[in-house]
Formats: structure tokens, C-alpha cells, sequence
């Protein structure tokens, strides 16, 4: 399967180019366009109890769309919910790639997407304590809030992010919460409060927009509500 990712920056969408029969797993609603002969069906993968798992608890929906392409081949365009970057990892075995919820896209077949427990860090730093877990082998497309950087950490190397700008990371990579100052008081007045602090090797992922803050903005700036 090749991927070309279009209307880069700002506006990606991932274009997958399938060989005859081939197919690959998309986040539900992420269909733009599509060949004629492109076939769609919706699963939940892996049984009810995986499903449940990487909806409720993973952030991402009960089925998974499948398209597979007919006997021309053929191809999909899938877009994000929110404006922002798309990227393509190549996932490798022993190499898993954990994805914050909402920042899955697609992947190929020979992708595994189930959830992992982030622990409680995650979940107090607002996130959610699971994070979708990718492992295998073949490709996977991620989505992010604004645009993407991606850093390759080497041993011992760290970077604090805030905690929505993360989107993903190796899970060779080690992730601690604290608190983004030297003492609650700080945290609290730098309007940061918890931030994440993510030590190499490894490859971190992280966008330039907070998804929560267009929530905000929505409510204080939408017609009737009071300053």
C-alpha cells in the first residue's frame, strides 16, 4: 500500500493507493472520496471486548471501517476531524507506537490497533489513562490538532510537552507526569499545571494546537454566553 499525504500543511489528507484486493483499517468517519469500486465495511474488530476497549477506553470509535479495493485496485482519501498535519509511521515488531485518542487515522492490515494502559499519570494529566497501541508491522497514519513535529530522542535525551500538544510516541520512550514548576503555586500562575516529561530513545510526536482550547473558545465566544 502507498500513502500520499495531500493538502499539506494545515489540511492533510492521507490518499491510499491499494492493490487488487488489498484493504486497510480507517477510524469511522474518516472517508472523504473513494474509487468506484472500493468496497467499505465496518467491524468491531477483534471481538466486542476489544471493540468496547479501544472505544470507551482508547477514545476512538466501536468499528473500524474496512476498505478494500476491487480487483483494479483502487483508493481512499481519509481526513481528519480537526485541521492539522497527517503523517505516515512504519510500525515494525518490537517497535509498538503508542497513539493519544483521537490522533488515529489508518493503518494497513498488518497493523494491530488495540488499547495499553497509560496509567494514572495520563489520566490525571487529563488525557485519559489508555492510549491506543499499534503494534505489528505495516503502516500507520497519524493525525494531529495544527502541525506536527516529530522528534527522534536519543538515550537519556528528554523534552517536557504540555499534555495536549502529545500525540504519540515509541513506547521505547519513557513518559512522566509532573508538574510543570517547581512548586503547585508556579504551575498553577503559568496556567500550565501538569506537563508530560519524556525521556529518549525513541521518537515523540507532538502538535502545535491544543484541541481543548477551540472547545473554549466555542463556549465563551458562542452567541448568548456571557463573558
Amino acid at each position: 500500500m502507498e500513502i500520499q499525504l495531500r493538502h499539506q500543511p494545515g489540511f492533510g489528507v492521507a490518499r491510499a493507493l491499494l492493490a487488487p484486493g488489498e484493504s486497510l483499517r480507517a477510524e469511522s468517519g474518516a472517508m472523504m472520496a473513494m474509487a468506484a469500486d472500493t468496497a467499505l465495511d465496518a467491524k468491531m474488530e477483534g471481538g466486542l471486548m476489544k471493540g468496547l476497549r479501544r472505544s470507551m477506553l482508547g477514545g476512538e470509535s466501536l468499528f473500524i471501517t474496512r476498505a478494500t479495493a476491487g480487483p483494479g485496485g483502487g483508493w481512499i482519501d481519509l481526513a481528519p476531524s480537526l485541521p492539522g498535519d497527517v503523517t505516515v509511521v512504519d510500525i515494525t515488531p518490537g517497535v509498538p507506537l503508542l497513539i493519544q485518542k483521537g490522533s488515529f487515522l489508518c493503518s494497513e492490515a498488518g497493523v494491530d490497533i488495540d488499547t495499553k494502559w497509560g496509567g494514572m499519570k495520563n489520566l490525571a494529566g487529563g488525557e485519559g489513562a489508555f492510549l491506543l497501541h499499534a503494534t505489528g508491522q505495516g503502516k500507520v497514519v497519524v493525525a494531529c490538532y495544527g502541525a506536527l513535529d516529530r522528534f527522534t530522542l536519543e538515550p537519556g535525551q528528554q523534552v517536557i510537552v504540555d499534555t495536549n500538544h502529545m500525540v504519540a510516541f515509541s513506547e521505547t520512550v519513557q513518559m512522566e507526569l509532573k508538574r510543570a514548576s517547581d512548586s503547585l503555586m508556579k504551575s498553577a500562575k503559568s496556567g500550565e499545571g501538569y506537563v508530560f516529561r519524556f525521556t529518549g530513545p525513541g521518537e515523540l510526536m507532538m502538535q502545535s494546537r491544543n484541541p481543548d482550547e477551540i472547545v473554549q473558545y466555542m463556549y465563551k465566544n458562542w452567541p448568548g454566553q456571557r463573558a
